[in-house]
């Protein structure tokens, strides 16, 4: 299934765009960094592993879902980018709004241990229900496939795959990091609140390229 044939021709642009929502402090990074701060660094990296299989999940199901629609309609094409786009910008701003409270949650450290298998069940379910990775694979990722190709499900597995990889590679250094600092990041809420914040502002502004992309290349 896989050759060269399904390699998108914006495979570059796309490689940036996973990029910078990735690093954008989203559900799933923001859990991996309390589980960190909360229980250490085997907590996070098995929060990680599972979330990253979780999202491949979500990433397969959306390929043969999506796959054949976006190939035969270019109206619904454009029109989930539009959704899409919409809907990042409203996280985003939820991001940024909600800030506060996430930061002050991400502080608590009750209850006991989890074992690796539990941690790994739960980031593979905040993986699978993470908002953020659905509208990217839903909406966003679509974007970039070559629509005239015959082979768009092989192109939207190839690059939920690179997703899920690159996602792995940048949860997975958030939560050692944050494992091996754990004092200092939880010692101060403000550091918390400027990561989410941040992750805001990324979303909102890769929401607007996503419209923005609908419009000018639609």
């Amino acid at each position: 299934m896989f050759t060269t044939a399904a390699i998108p021709s914006r495979l570059w642009e796309y490689l940036i765009a996973t990029v910078l929502i990735i690093l954008a402090p989203g559900p799933s990074v923001l859990f991996t960094i309390a589980r960190a701060i909360a229980w250490g660094r085997l907590a996070a990296i098995a929060t990680v592993i599972g979330n990253a299989f979780g999202m491949f999940l979500v990433s397969v199901l959306v390929a043969f879902g999506l796959g054949p629609l976006l190939q035969s309609s270019k109206l619904f094409y454009n029109g989930i980018q539009w959704a899409g786009g919409a809907y990042l910008i409203y996280l985003g701003y939820a991001a940024i709004a909600a800030s506060k409270i996430d930061a002050q949650g991400m502080q608590k450290t009750e209850g006991s241990k989890p074992s690796f298998f539990t941690s790994l069940k739960n980031g593979f379910w905040v993986g699978v229900l993470n908002p953020k990775s659905i509208v990217f694979f839903a909406a966003i990722l679509p974007q970039f496939v070559d629509q005239e190709k015959n082979n768009v499900t092989a192109q939207l597995l190839l690059l939920g795959a690179i997703f899920a990889t690159i996602a792995l590679i940048s949860d997975g250094s958030y939560g050692l990091l944050a494992g091996t600092v754990r004092s200092w990041l939880a010692g101060d809420v403000k550091r918390l609140i400027f990561m989410r914040r941040f992750g805001g502002v990324v979303m909102i502004g890769l929401g607007v390229f996503t419209i923005l992309s609908a419009l000018i290349i639609g």
